[in-house]
């Protein structure tokens, strides 16, 4: 099985007070300040296809890293009829993501009670026919106090509700924008099914609620997405496929009327993924490759991710 269920359990005297003070985090992977395409910018407060082996299974009690290191990069953004409406547009964003897990023993309706945050630190690049721009700093803040999580011999689920807090750097001026000065609720469900071969099914189901940017009377349209991975376990190393697939289900809205027809984004995306587990440690590569992209950057993401359980 996976690490949280192999490895030792986090150390028991880390208190819910303790953790709180660590939740002055973030996570945002960026998108590009324009409001001509998509959710404002065609881009999303999730990082589609983070999640991946093991996604409904949240760790038993205690505390936890998980480290997101992620390279996207675009070279094309679609319009509504998925054809490149942007000359010489180009998309580079590199993030690295700190993750913290607390898990407490108590239980709510049979479940763990948890909690979770993020800390990015993102590097993006955008280029756009006679302009570009480059910006490093801090993404806006996640942070979720309630995750609960249930488990069994073979199926393992969690709910929770992740906000996004618009703490990252915004400007009307900037191409580059790497918070995007709006909040973000984020209602979350994820399932695992594990056989007893060691066959992984996994899928975290996500849907947005954004608020509007006061700068601009930009309100983003609702947003639905998937993250998927399916999987075999060989004893330490795990091999399969996974990747995302987003849909945007409301219009854009600016001082209140409908952005151009709607302006809605979609995308899916594949790709390998391989994992090895080391005693109180996992370390994660995969690749994903978009397709059918509508209103949004499309190209392709490289993923590292390790996890260390205390």
């Amino acid at each position: 099985m996976h690490l949280f269920f192999d490895g030792p359990f986090a150390r028991k005297m880390y208190s819910a007070a303790v953790f709180f003070f660590i939740l002055v985090a973030g996570f945002l992977l960026p998108g590009i300040d324009s409001p001509a395409f998509a959710t404002e910018g065609g881009g999303s407060a999730y990082p589609n296809g983070a999640e991946d082996f093991m996604a409904g299974a949240v760790p038993p009690p205690g505390f936890y890293l998980v480290d997101y290191l992620n390279y996207y990069s675009a070279d094309t953004f679609r319009n509504g009829s998925g054809d490149s409406a942007v000359p010489d547009f180009k998309l580079k964003a590199t993030a690295n993501v700190f993750r913290f897990i607390y898990v407490t023993k108590h239980q709510v309706f049979g479940g763990f009670w948890g909690m979770h945050a993020f800390l990015p630190v993102v590097n993006l690049d955008v280029t756009v026919p006679g302009r570009s721009q480059t910006k490093t700093g801090i993404g806006d803040i996640i942070v979720d106090p309630f995750i609960l999580s249930w488990h069994s011999k073979n199926w393992h689920a969690v709910t929770g509700l992740d906000v996004y807090m618009p703490t990252g750097p915004y400007a009307t001026s900037d191409l580059a924008n790497i918070g995007r000065n709006y909040w973000t609720f984020e209602p979350v469900a994820a399932a695992t099914y594990i056989s007893d071969s060691g066959v992984d099914i996994s899928a975290k189901v996500m849907y947005d609620f954004n608020t509007k940017n006061d700068d601009t009377g930009y309100t983003s349209g609702q947003e639905f997405h998937v993250d998927y991975t399916v999987a075999k376990k060989f004893d330490a190393l795990s091999l399969g496929v996974g990747g995302y697939y987003y849909k945007q289900m409301t219009d854009d809205k600016q001082n209140g009327s409908t952005v151009g027809d709607g302006n809605r984004g979609q995308a899916f995306a594949i790709g390998p993924q391989i994992k090895y587990d080391y005693k109180n440690m996992s370390f994660l590569l995969k690749y994903q490759a978009e397709s059918n992209v509508k209103n949004r950057p499309e190209g392709d993401k490289f993923w590292f991710k390790f996890i260390y359980a205390f």
